[in-house]
């Protein structure tokens, strides 16, 4: 068969294997995962970074983009990221440059910004194509040993580039600038902190290795947020925290009262907690305001420029701070909370959750390994140059020699490299205990040759030979400290502590920024304030109209007085309250709805609708309104005669949907909702049929919900009325004339609960209700 013939035979079906779904798919599903965790999500522990961040910052070095140079459009600078080394969508890459410019998300920024590069409102920054980049000093020192061999490098996507794998990393960037991200199955939420604490912790772990986590603490306080704030969060916990490499810590705003004189204040929100956008809480502050949850809250403005400025205006001077504060920590995102997950990849390969001292540790031994490469490769460069400076020396000394050969011999190179020159060649070696291989003693190397053929005439001359042999001098000893460094790790840690103190003085505390922004507080949690705590107290009057129009008018205004209300409406409740009650109204459906009296409308209008406020349906009425009392009891009862006691507290209901009391069927509906008082030993009820029973009030359960006991047997109709009253002092009513009476002899009527009960005496009010 021809070749022809098996390239045909090569089909696609002939190469499809069978295999079942759910191994396909997971076989796949793990390539997936394993390449975000790796290449997208989690930072690598040695640097900090992932890749995006890596590629970003070697992509500007390739550029020349020097923190002391100029800028580039950012458009060039992520279109090289894409095209080189990152072949992803290029707005993703100019978010990541973006984040890496922000002063208030990263601690020490790795990008110098120039334009809009968005703002701590939440902010977007602007296209690429208006924005310029280029490095920072700190990126600077994140590459600084990349052209020395100090770390591997590998591929690019495509095969034509190479990119380091992991940056040298002077500085320990995962912990000075935090990282954050999810991958699948895991994620990483690591908070900035402050470099100088990082840089002492690392000293004191080179001077003890095994130094605890709780020991390391003593120098990194905490994380040291970019827009400062106040961690409240207890020692013990935070210990706790980076020991295992999980847990949180609630950070505040910082604030301080300004004095505005005559017994006025403000409060001024100066640092607001990481990761909260400024619009955002400025927005929910006005909420507050607007739903009245916070009532001692009157006003906020936002008056910042450069730093942050928020204005809280309370209610009246009388306002506690503290209580202020505290409602609005509760509340809102004044107060924050920031978890800790410390998943890092350590070595570049292995996800691991790690604790304070395991970040630091790996942060340290890439160093090490850093100094180590980069000592061998200075070592080649020095071999190589002593090696062309021995060339040099033996060209001085046989200069009459080496020129001759050159001006005419036809192949100078091969000349100069067969000539043997003895006595002088060991001149040029013997003046140290150094002598670099050769292919035979008193020959030149192909490398000296060269060196010697590329050599400029103005270096033919006295002074320059001087200066040669003081070259060697100084590379020999450089080589000797060398030699000692590799073989002895005490030097090497040295180094290390001389290098991370390098780092100190350039970017530590000393240097204008380096300072910690975030203070510590001690604070325990934040107790719930009441609502009666935050409301001035001020008498009101509640009116509400037959239609349901609701209002509080200030003080108590005399409730017999006319007031006005819409055309075809008229008055149906009003009573006396204060602006710390709470008012329960009682659904015709059994439901009990709570509403506080400082929520009610102004009563310079006509109020507003009580069904927007409570989720009371339209066919629903409202049979009672009234101010609750702590400790006071309802007799409640239904049309079909049917009641129980209940308990205020049991009746309060903490949503719009209220909560339901009475149990009523269809065509029933509730009927009574009222107050006992403390003497009152016996319960009147009165029939649609006029007829009045009496009986002990002990007869009567208490319940919190229910369809209750029967309180009368009726033949026609249901229960008009009903009410407590205590049997000594006697039963009173309003006759038809308004006359209040009152009958004391009530044995014709009393009897047992649930009886027929007799007319009632004449006199009786003719809607059978009493007063």
């Amino acid at each position: 068969m021809s070749s022809d013939d098996d390239t045909q035979d090569a089909s696609p079906e002939s190469r499809n294997v069978s295999e079942p779904l759910s191994r396909a798919i997971g076989s796949r599903y793990l390539q997936y995962a394993l390449s975000t965790i790796m290449h997208r999500a989690l930072p690598d522990a040695r640097d900090g970074l992932k890749p995006v961040h890596r590629r970003i910052l070697y992509a500007m070095r390739e550029l020349r983009l020097a923190s002391n140079g100029g800028f580039r459009k950012s458009a060039k600078i992520s279109g090289d990221v894409m095209g080189n080394y990152h072949p992803h969508g290029d707005a993703a890459i100019y978010d990541a440059m973006a984040r890496l410019a922000q002063d208030f998300v990263i601690r020490y920024p790795l990008v110098d910004g120039q334009g809009n590069f968005g703002n701590i409102d939440g902010d977007n920054p602007a296209a690429a194509r208006y924005t310029e980049a280029r490095m920072t000093a700190m990126a600077e020192a994140l590459l600084e040993g990349l052209s020395e061999d100090a770390v591997n490098f590998r591929d690019n996507y495509d095969g034509t580039l190479q990119e380091p794998e992991v940056l040298p990393a002077q500085v320990p960037n995962l912990l000075a600038n935090g990282s954050s991200g999810i991958a699948v199955g895991m994620a990483t939420n690591i908070p900035p902190h402050n470099l100088d604490e990082l840089i002492a912790a690392c000293l004191h772990l080179i001077k003890t290795p095994d130094a605890r986590d709780e020991t390391l603490l003593n120098y990194v306080l905490g994380p040291d947020f970019p827009t400062g704030g106040v961690i409240v969060e207890p020692r013990e916990s935070m210990a706790e925290t980076y020991r295992t490499g999980k847990g949180g810590f609630r950070v505040r705003a910082k604030y301080e009262i300004e004095d505005l004189g005559r017994g006025q204040w403000q409060i001024i929100v100066t640092e607001i907690p990481y990761q909260v956008q400024k619009s955002k809480l400025i927005e929910k502050l006005a909420e507050l305001i607007q739903l009245k949850k916070v009532p001692i809250l009157a006003d906020v403005r936002d008056e910042s420029a450069d730093d942050i400025r928020i204005v809280l205006e309370p209610r009246a001077k009388t306002v506690d701070p503290d209580v202020l504060m505290a409602a609005l920590f509760r509340q809102s995102d004044l107060e924050n909370r920031f978890s800790l997950n410390m998943n890092v990849l350590i070595d570049g390969r292995t996800p691991k959750v790690c604790s304070l001292k395991e970040v630091l540790r790996a942060f340290l031994d890439h160093r090490q390994d850093v100094l180590l490469r980069r000592s061998r490769h200075r070592m080649a460069q020095i071999d190589h140059r002593l090696e062309v400076l021995e060339g040099f020396l033996i060209a001085f000394l046989n200069l009459d020699r080496v020129i001759d050969i050159i001006r005419y011999d036809d192949s100078p190179k091969a000349a100069l490299m067969r000539e043997d020159w003895g006595q002088d060649f060991v001149r040029a070696t013997s003046e140290a205990d150094y002598k670099t291989p050769a292919p035979g003693e008193g020959e030149l190397t192909e490398v000296q040759v060269e060196a010697i053929l590329n050599m400029r005439l103005r270096s033919l001359r006295r002074l320059e030979e001087m200066e040669l042999q003081a070259e060697r001098d100084r590379l020999m000893e450089e080589r000797a400290n060398l030699e000692d460094l590799l073989a002895e790790e005490d030097l090497q840690w040295a180094r290390i502590s001389d290098e991370l103190r390098e780092v100190r003085k350039k970017f530590g505390a000393k240097v204008d920024g380096g300072a910690r922004r975030t203070q510590f507080a001690e604070a325990g949690s934040v107790e719930e304030v009441s609502l009666e705590a935050m409301i001035e107290r001020e008498p009101v009057t509640i009116v509400c109209s037959q239609m349901g129009w609701i209002r509080a008018m200030k003080g108590h205004v005399d409730l017999s007085a006319e007031m006005k209300f819409r055309d075809g409406d008229g008055p149906r409740f009003a009573i006396h309250a204060e602006t710390t009650d709470k008012l329960l109204i009682l659904g015709s459906q059994g439901r009990v709805y709570t509403l506080g009296a400082n929520g009610l409308p102004g009563g310079r209008g006509l109020g507003e609708p009580l069904r927007l406020m409570v989720d009371l349906p339209n066919e629903v009425q409202i049979v009672d309104l009234f101010v609750h009392k702590p400790g006071a009891k309802r007799l409640m009862a239904s049309s079909a005669g049917d009641g129980f006691l209940v308990p205020e507290e049991d009746i309060l209901a903490q949503t719009r949907s209220g909560k339901q009391v009475l149990n009523v069927k269809e065509g029933v509906t509730a009927l009574v909702c009222r107050a006992i008082a403390a003497t009152d030993d016996h319960v009147a009820v009165v029939g649609e049929n006029r007829k009045l029973l009496v009986f002990p009030l002990e007869e009567l359960p208490e319940m919190g919900r229910g369809k209750g006991v029967r309180l009368q047997k009726f033949k026609d109709g249901g229960l008009s009325d009903a009410r407590t009253f205590r049997l000594e002092e006697g039963l009173t009513w309003l006759d038809p004339a308004g006359r209040t009476r009152t009958e004391t002899e009530l044995t014709e009527w009393t009897a047992k609960r649930a009886s027929a009960g007799r007319m009632a005496p004449r006199g009786f009010p003719r809607d059978n209700r009493f007063n």
